[in-house]
């Protein structure tokens, strides 16, 4: 038995790499694309175009690019000629600017180049999710038909000042019309989070602390706000509840004689109890009493309501609407991640608690995978894909924000920085991407464990 768990645990481990790997390659390649075809595009000679940091495991030459992968999966890079990039050639400086040269073009040619891995993250993500929503649809879940929430006792809800049978009808003084616009990272990022409820026939305001999205991080598995009443959407064959003759699409009324409104504090009942357990049932119209005594693992065999049952709908979408929520979801992802890293250097939250390195990606590249499949892994990707662009411009020396801003200077100027000026810019900022690496990476083994 212990052999067969460790089994498991190394082919859950293989799956993560893997699935990460293949997100991170698919990222890694589109930005590098970008750079490499406005290179192309302005006459710029392509020495080498790498998926993966060195050691080289494969690549060949056609023309005067060799193209590559390297074995480390954690970037990759396009070698210009006559550019003071990652490699830190500088043996082309003796020699004068020859006109395939990076350093020959005009600054504007330059600047497409060196924004255009960006660019590229961005189209990217903008045609998953148009895609997704050509092929998907869009599901939404209208906010009339969200009775209340359920806030489990000492849950991060209660903390932050919900309660049970709360409704939720707006965020950040907007009142919404989805359910799931209360939830978006635009909003959950923002500098002065609220929501509108109505408690007891009353509209309140209830303001969120900043510490918020730090107790997110922390308590993970309550970060979703309950809203599943206790309807049946499948049963297990030979379980307790098939046993007992429970139907799918039955709801719960009470159990042992307390009234019950929602699923999670279904599940936590028939956990905490002991022995047989009394149900009412709503069915057609018609109450009925069933008894149940749950297995050893204080379960039944029944399965959460789905979003249709909730009264979520699904409207399908045509290519210019689909076309136009993908740009709409690649706006509010890009502000929310804006928001996000806003507060984190401004110091309102924890920059410990909130950035995550390639552990914590792949384990919700993971996650995504396995709740919602492809879906949920394309989805991801355009999400990191966007995570990648914003992080890439920052204007910090060695990324693409940094030869941005020496080009910017360029041009207003009317000269370029000295050459030993960007080389020990570059040497800076590789220092500071490897020190935030060790710190990112440092990090998630701390929280994994």
């Amino acid at each position: 038995m212990q052999e067969l768990f460790v089994n498991m645990e190394l082919i859950e481990l293989t799956q993560t790499i893997f699935i990460f790997i293949g997100a991170l390659m698919i990222l890694v390649f589109i930005h590098e694309l970008g750079h490499f075809l406005a290179a192309k595009m302005f006459g710029m000679r392509v020495e080498r175009f790498s998926v993966g940091f060195p050691p080289r495991i494969w690549g060949f030459k056609r023309g005067d690019t060799e193209y590559c992968i390297g074995a480390t999966p954690l970037g990759g890079y396009v070698k210009i000629s006559g550019m003071v990039d990652e490699s830190m050639d500088t043996e082309h400086l003796a020699a004068e600017p020859q006109p395939w040269e990076y350093r020959s073009k005009p600054v504007w040619q330059r600047m497409f180049v060196i924004t255009a891995g960006v660019i590229f993250n961005m189209i990217l993500a903008f045609f998953i999710y148009s895609g997704i929503n050509w092929s998907q649809g869009k599901l939404s879940l209208p906010i009339e038909n969200v009775a209340g929430i359920y806030v489990p006792e000492g849950s991060l809800l209660e903390n932050v000042g919900f309660e049970t049978d709360d409704k939720i009808v707006g965020v950040n003084g907007n009142y919404v019309d989805a359910f799931e616009e209360l939830v978006s990272i635009s909003e959950l990022t923002s500098s002065n989070l609220s929501y509108q409820l109505v408690r007891g026939g009353m509209l309140i305001d209830l303001f969120i602390p900043s510490t918020f999205l730090d107790s997110l991080q922390e308590q993970s598995f309550i970060n979703t706000i309950h809203i599943y009443p206790p309807i049946i959407s499948s049963i297990s064959f030979g379980s307790p509840a098939e046993n007992a003759g429970l139907q799918v699409g039955d709801r719960f009324v009470k159990i042992n004689g307390e009234p019950i409104d929602y699923w999670l504090e279904l599940t936590q009942i028939i956990r905490k109890s002991e022995g047989m357990i009394e149900f009412i049932v709503e069915r057609k119209g018609q109450r009925l009493t069933i008894y149940i005594e749950p297995d050893e693992n204080r379960t039944i065999g029944i399965a959460a309501p789905n979003l249709a049952q909730v009264g979520a709908t699904s409207t399908k979408l045509n290519f210019a609407e689909s076309i136009q929520e993908g740009w709409r979801q690649v706006t509010e992802q890009t502000m929310g991640i804006i928001g996000g890293f806003s507060r984190m250097f401004s110091g309102d939250i924890s920059v410990r608690k909130n950035l995550g390195g390639p552990i914590a990606i792949a384990s919700l590249t993971k996650q995504a995978t396995d709740q919602a499949g492809w879906i949920g892994f394309w989805e991801m990707t355009a999400l990191l894909s966007i995570t990648l662009a914003i992080m890439n411009i920052l204007p910090i020396p060695a990324l693409d924000g940094g030869h941005l801003v020496f080009l910017v200077y360029e041009g207003i100027a009317r000269r370029e920085p000295t050459e030993k000026v960007k080389i020990m810019a570059q040497n800076i900022g590789f220092l500071l991407l490897i020190s935030l690496m060790v710190f990112v990476i440092l990090n998630d083994v701390i929280r994994l464990f």
